[in-house]
């Protein structure tokens, strides 16, 4: 990892904690593996990653399949997050999408709706960070090329977000 490439992990928990400090959330989200790695991302935080304290108002909107369904039948599938963006989201908080290709038109139209909400937007996102390099404050990416090495990865970089932001230290 180059120490750009570092130095974005640190800047993406940073800005996690801040707003997580102020008494804002962090909702994430992506597509297949990136689903399942929001969905640990979240319960990393809610829980404990490796220490006791408070729960983290962290929410993986690709856990609720009642919403994710009807939201896909009523509005189509580009909208699942941005919808659920739109409910949940609040100037200040955190919407941090994860995306193996930085393609996914349901993952772009969340950080659209986010952006004009008024939430800090950050990318977790592979290959040459797609058209999700542009929707971010902050972008990490993880230049690989098939998806389960780029998951792999990923999963490394959300552990590292979790140390930093339950240490104080990002």
């Amino acid at each position: 990892m180059s120490a750009e490439q570092a130095g974005a992990v640190v800047d993406a928990a940073r800005a996690m904690r801040t707003a997580l400090q102020a008494g804002r959330k962090v909702l994430v989200f992506g597509n297949g593996g990136s689903a399942t790695d929001a969905q640990h991302f979240a319960t990393e935080l809610v829980g404990r990653f490796a220490r006791e304290r408070r729960g983290m108002p962290v929410i993986a909107l690709t856990a609720d399949s009642a919403i994710l369904t009807a939201v896909a039948n009523d509005y189509g599938f580009e909208r699942v997050f941005a919808r659920q963006v739109e409910a949940l989201g609040t100037a200040g908080d955190i919407a941090l999408a994860i995306t193996t290709s930085g393609t996914s038109a349901n993952v772009n139209q969340g950080l659209q709706q986010a952006r004009a909400a008024g939430l800090v937007t950050v990318g977790l996102t592979g290959r040459d960070g797609g058209e999700t390099r542009a929707l971010v404050d902050v972008h990490v990416n993880v230049p690989g090329v098939t998806s389960w090495q780029v998951q792999e990865v990923h999963r490394t970089v959300l552990h590292v977000m979790c140390e930093l932001i339950e240490r104080g230290h990002a």
